[in-house]
């Protein structure tokens, strides 16, 4: 499937747009040309030349264009997204289902969050359309992606090795390796170049342990769901590691807080721990879609023990069979995460607090090391296993 051999342009048919925008969106048209400085003419060109049946939605991307993108980019950048976004939809099954509301603000726009700005859009189409033809749902193709797309572009999670968090597509292809934020980015990409609805999600900060976390939301049947980037899970979309630490994000509290990203302009700013000073990237608050959902509850007494398992202190994590015993009786079983998972994806168990346990884990040689625990006073603990010393 190639966008030359496609079926003839689709027109979406902005109906409450009624071939232009509202006036107040018809201002913010008039602003952006002013905002754009010495780059007006490429902005003026595009508004000039666009198809009738995507004029609308280019006024809508250039309506709440960033000031720097209303600066740099081209005519011919704005028109090939557009004309692009417009034929993924006609080409795709679900095309007619994606309401124009979605459309507008989840698949048209060429970026998430402060990402330099690639042109990935015919050439993610020409690689991924042939991988979702046979899906029938927005949703079914997301996850086709979810499993394919990395092994297919060669792009891995690694905490450190990734050159920066907000990594662009082509960026991440180039370095091998990506952060969640980067990853989320390749998959939103990969999704709205075949018409998945799809935007950036994530906490600065989660409320019951460190660290931040981004993931990715896409929508179908009439809702939005997440998944974690390059973390499949057979099971379907909402199946995710860290459901549990999601649950307890605090609305009102922008830091433990839940957002997804929006082109359209909401009052709001998405929090980028990585680039703070920044507060163009609008957002909308989605933390009740999280909230409550599967939450661990801890009786009294008990703890949440975290364990990872490193190659050598300041090494690498590795993925190792762990079991924890109290005193013989066995209590719990499973594998810690490697470098390919996210730095806060931990196995996890509960446990009795003030209690001593037996930990054991296997390296990778086959041989079992032991190492009695004794938990804490505390909801949440961590516990850090070496294989070697030194």
């Amino acid at each position: 499937m190639t966008l030359n051999r496609i079926l003839p342009i689709f027109t979406i048919g902005i109906a409450a747009l009624n071939h232009g925008l509202a006036d107040s969106q018809s201002a913010l048209v008039d602003e952006a040309l002013k905002a754009s400085g010495k780059n007006r003419a490429q902005i003026a060109e595009a508004l000039e030349k666009a198809p009738d049946e995507q004029k609308s939605a280019l006024q809508f991307l250039i309506a709440y264009m960033p000031k720097h993108d209303l600066e740099a980019l081209s005519a011919k950048f704005l028109l090939n997204n557009v004309d692009l976004a417009f034929k993924a939809r006609a080409s795709m099954p679900w095309g007619n289902d994606i309401p124009d509301a979605r459309f507008l603000n989840d698949v048209l726009p060429y970026a998430s969050i402060n990402e330099r700005r690639d042109d990935w859009r015919a050439d993610f189409y020409e690689r991924l359309a042939p991988i979702v033809k046979d899906c029938k749902t927005p949703g079914e193709a997301a996850q086709v992606l979810n499993r394919d797309l990395y092994k297919l572009i060669g792009v891995q999670y690694h905490a450190s090795k990734r050159p920066k968090p907000d990594q662009s597509p082509y960026e991440s292809i180039e370095a091998k390796y990506a952060s969640c934020s980067g990853l989320s980015v390749l998959l939103i990409d990969a999704c709205r170049a075949v018409c998945v609805p799809a935007r950036f999600a994530g906490t600065a900060r989660w409320a019951k342990k460190r660290g931040n976390h981004s993931w990715v939301e896409v929508w179908d049947s009439g809702k939005w769901h997440f998944t974690g980037a390059c973390e499949y899970n057979k099971a379907g979309l909402n199946k995710v590691w860290f459901l549990n630490d999601a649950s307890h994000a605090k609305k009102d509290e922008r830091h433990h807080a839940i957002y997804a990203t929006s082109w359209q302009h909401t009052g709001e700013s998405f929090p980028m721990v990585w680039a703070q000073d920044l507060d163009y990237v609008q957002a909308i608050n989605v933390t009740d879609i999280y909230t409550g959902r599967a939450a661990q509850l801890l009786s009294a007494g008990e703890c949440l023990l975290g364990i990872q398992v490193w190659d050598c202190p300041g090494g690498e994590r590795v993925v190792s069979d762990v079991r924890v015993r109290a005193g013989e009786e066995k209590i719990h079983e499973g594998k810690t995460t490697g470098t390919s998972d996210d730095t806060n994806h931990v196995f996890e168990v509960v446990l009795k607090q003030n209690k001593a346990y037996s930990i054991d884990y296997v390296d990778t040689a086959g041989k079992q090391h032991s190492k009695p625990v004794t938990t804490a006073n505390d909801a949440h603990q961590r516990l850090d296993l070496f294989l070697s010393e030194k």
